[in-house]
């Protein structure tokens, strides 16, 4: 069963181009317990890197409600996708998401597979990947969550969580 209210487990590893607060260069891990304490968070996960829905409109639209999410209360974006740090760390350079979505390899499913949220894209020579879904937690505390349908863009857009928020 995906992850329902009230829940959020997991590590996940971000890319850091340079050395900052603790972070040293290259993939560092994240407890997301962690991560989620005190702060309102809206994640979004998707299949993967560099795919053409990924690349061209849930990244890209993230970046561009940046402001507004802020205006709504939001700490912090993520883009989970079971991709290594390392991928996520250059498509997020190349979609312009620093400051804005942090970008966060999930490239052993754990985070995936913990909130049920996973997508066996196997027959498409992709693997186990993450679903298309968004999710808003405050505190801790999952408040919303939206898992699109198989082949669908409309409930985990950046607009779509702006309009629950």
């Amino acid at each position: 069963m995906p992850i329902q209210v009230g829940q959020a487990h997991a590590t996940l590893y971000e890319f850091f181009d340079e050395e900052t607060g603790g972070c040293s260069i290259g993939p560092n891990a994240f407890q997301v317990s962690d991560l989620i304490k005190g702060k309102k968070i809206v994640i979004f996960g998707l299949p993967g890197a560099y795919t053409p829905t990924c690349s061209a409109k849930h990244v890209p639209g993230f970046v561009a409600h940046h402001d507004k999410l802020k205006g709504k209360g939001v700490d912090e974006v993520w883009c989970v996708s079971v991709n290594d740090a390392f991928v996520m760390g250059a498509w997020g350079r190349e979609l312009g998401a620093k400051g804005k979505v942090r970008m966060m390899g999930d490239g052993n499913a754990e985070f995936s597979k913990a909130i049920d949220l996973t997508l066996d894209l196997t027959a498409r020579g992709l693997g186990l990947r993450s679903n298309r879904y968004a999710m808003v937690v405050e505190n801790g505390i999952v408040k919303h969550v939206a898992v699109e349908a198989p082949g669908a863009f409309d409930v985990s857009s950046a607009e779509a969580v702006l309009a629950k928020l």
